[in-house]
């Protein structure tokens, strides 16, 4: 198998692949979501009604090994819409191969073309494998999130 990362939009044939690779980063997260939510969040992935929600697969040869959801929306502060990068993963036996960065890297792409050149994303603050990389790619805000 080549080493080489490729990264491509998700297709109706990726489903199982691309479940498994979001069944590890829900994991990750200690996190699980209904059969509903895995079909609805596919669908709308593929969908032209959605052409706001976006879903990219990064591949060692032929073989899917990270995945990334980004998502469109407007802001207030800003004329164009932002891009939120919701979902990053790459499977742990890639890890270290820059699965990760060419996965961002092709969300900022994505957002540059669309004209949404503001990206943004959260994680844990134990995520400390992943913020090495955030910290040479993207810029820690002192922002601090919410929920209800």
């Amino acid at each position: 198998m080549s080493d080489q990362i490729t990264i491509r939009p998700l297709d109706a044939g990726d489903e199982a692949e691309w479940r498994r690779l979001w069944t590890g980063y829900l994991q990750f997260y200690e996190a699980s979501v209904p059969e509903e939510v895995y079909a609805t969040t596919f669908a709308r992935l593929l969908s032209d009604e959605h052409p706001n929600q976006n879903g990219l697969l990064a591949l060692r040869g032929d073989h899917p090994v990270g995945l990334v959801h980004y998502i469109y929306h407007p802001h207030n502060w800003k004329i164009e819409d932002v891009c939120y990068l919701q979902d990053l993963f790459a499977d742990p036996a890639a890890r270290g191969m820059g699965v990760g960065r060419k996965l961002i890297e092709a969300v900022y792409e994505a957002a540059d073309r669309d004209g949404r050149p503001s990206v943004y994303w959260m994680t844990q603050d134990f995520n400390a494998t992943a913020r090495t990389l955030y910290d040479r790619i993207g810029t820690l805000t002192p922002f601090i999130k919410y929920s209800r």
